[in-house]
């Protein structure tokens, strides 16, 4: 009996290989790339290089500057890098769809990240923000801490991250910072259900008065890998176009984690 060839490039898909070659090169590039040069550095037709550039762009796996009209990876190839999502890499990721919101609507925008000190204690980490584009505008710090129970961003957190222990909050003392604070365990269960219901969370002048912020979760297989937040005045941000706003927040997540993540 003849032996099986082990020759497999008579299998081989061209187009497929000379795609995964134009992935290599734009992340060997590590920076915008115009088609004509990878055309001429990968000696393939223009015209093959663009339609393997539109489909990849079609799936997240590249983007494509609209001013300097340049190409380079896109988020969803570090899908397959799970450690590209640590403390760094998804703030990164993310930021582009917070400048978006912050071109929309001015006010500040914040992503945060659940964090748990070492008595146990929920608390929120900003790991990603834009100023607002106001005069008078909210401003939280990258790597600042703050409480959950009192903030938009913390109850998205708590409300849709597994293994929430609310039991914390039975022996601390959760600071009465305005009139509208929660203050107990079974008032921050009931926000939390409130929340996971409505798909996003309200600070209504709970952690400062004059204060009031929106927020929604970012969600991977429906758990939160962290939460986005806009915030400003009272009277700004609680305005006519409040719903408009978090509509477009919740649509905004949604595609986030259609580009982001491989469900």
């Amino acid at each position: 009996m003849a032996e099986k060839s082990t020759d497999k490039s008579s299998v081989i898909i061209n187009s497929v290989s000379r795609t995964l070659d134009i992935l290599e090169y734009l992340y060997t590039a590590g920076q915008g790339v115009a088609v004509s040069q990878i055309s001429k550095d990968l000696d393939l037709y223009k015209s093959t290089v663009f339609r393997s550039l539109a489909t990849l762009q079609s799936r997240g796996y590249v983007i494509q500057d609209p001013k300097s009209e340049l190409y380079m990876l896109g988020p969803k190839i570090f899908a397959f890098s799970p450690s590209r999502y640590g403390s760094s890499g998804l703030p990164e990721l993310i930021h582009p769809y917070l400048d978006k919101l912050n071109a929309r609507f001015w006010d500040a925008v914040n992503l945060g990240q659940l964090s748990r000190s070492s008595d146990g204690m929920y608390h929120i980490m900003i790991v990603g923000e834009c100023a607002s584009r106001l005069s008078l505008g909210a401003k939280i710090e990258v790597g600042s801490m703050s409480e959950c129970y009192c903030a938009s961003l913390g109850k998205c957190l708590l409300a849709f991250s597994d293994n929430i222990d609310l039991s914390v909050y039975e022996n601390a003392k959760m600071e009465k910072f305005t009139e509208n604070t929660i203050t107990t365990v079974d008032g921050l269960r009931r926000e939390l259900e409130k929340v996971r219901k409505q798909g996003y969370a309200i600070d209504n002048e709970e952690r400062e008065k004059g204060l009031y912020c929106i927020g929604v979760p970012i969600l991977r297989d429906g758990v939160a890998v962290a939460a986005f937040s806009l915030s400003g005045p009272v009277t700004r941000t609680r305005d006519d176009h409040r719903e408009e706003k978090i509509e477009y927040m919740k649509e905004l997540s949604k595609q986030i984690t259609k580009d982001l993540f491989i469900n």
